[in-house]
């Protein structure tokens, strides 16, 4: 990692009344987040107030076989796993850089997109140079052991990053691991919940699969659907599809009043 780094001041006493409000804002906006579909609104609203960023990557360790989930949030990409997939493939880069915010004793702090972005990894290169990225804000939270236990990466734009933005993504950072966190367990649990409820005989409909219903319902065309949920429209149609084959239904406003009257959503 590149020694040309920016680090949070050691308090946030340079932040504005407006600074102060705004943070109270999201802190209170944080907590109203359970779903996807929340997390995504609020990282890509009213969070931009405070670290305005082209996307978001988030990482959480856990304890299951494949170690740890990674996930990116952008509105200017149709399908942001093009920036969440390289991190997953070169399993070396997440550990670099939590290393480095290691080193850095735990404090957020700035690196140049060409830092993480180099040899080996022309996809996210290629990709955040696309949205005009050429600076990430890096930050977590950590154990009592001092593991990291989540890693959030904000991809901005060239003079965006300050101290005050550095003040602010350390106050917000434990909200936005409790907000995510709190995300993947009710998106765990719903999911047991809906295996152990489906009829005998029936095909699962998946929580992602009930997301898009429930944006069918609301009105959205596949392409809403995909920047709401951070997944393309192409994916959008193929979950569509096999949400129709699974209720055995010909359109969408079949497919959804049929799931209403199992239940799947809710009026």
């Amino acid at each position: 990692m590149s020694d040309r780094t920016l680090l949070m001041p050691e308090s946030a006493s340079d932040l504005t009344p407006g600074d102060i409000d705004l943070l109270m804002l999201n802190l209170e906006a944080s907590r109203h987040v359970h779903t996807r579909a929340h997390f995504y609104s609020w990282t890509q609203g009213l969070l931009q107030g405070l670290i305005q960023h082209e996307a978001l990557v988030c990482t959480l360790r856990t304890g299951a076989a494949c170690g740890v989930v990674v996930e990116a949030l952008s509105t200017r990409l149709p399908d942001s796993s093009v920036l969440s997939a390289p991190l997953v493939s070169d399993i070396a880069l997440v550990p670099r850089l939590v290393d480095a915010w290691k080193a850095r004793h735990y404090l957020p702090f700035v690196l140049p997109a060409r830092c993480v972005a180099g040899s080996g990894r022309g996809e996210l290169a290629f990709e955040l140079d696309h949205i005009g990225a050429s600076q990430l804000a890096l930050h977590g939270c950590h154990d009592s052991q001092g593991d990291a236990t989540s890693f959030f990466v904000f991809a901005c734009q060239e003079g965006v990053l300050a101290a005050r933005e550095l003040g602010l993504l350390g106050l917000i950072g434990p909200f936005l691991h409790e907000a995510w966190v709190r995300v993947l367990m009710n998106t765990a649990c719903a999911g047991r919940r809906d295996a152990a409820a489906s009829p005998a005989g029936h095909a699962v409909i998946t929580l992602r699969e009930r997301e898009i219903l429930r944006w069918i319902y609301l009105g959205k065309s596949n392409s809403e659907i995909g920047q709401i949920l951070s997944i393309s429209p192409l994916t959008v149609k193929n979950h569509v599809q096999k949400v129709l084959h699974k209720l055995d239904v010909v359109n969408r406003a079949q497919a959804v009043g049929k799931a209403l009257a199992a239940h799947l959503i809710h009026e």
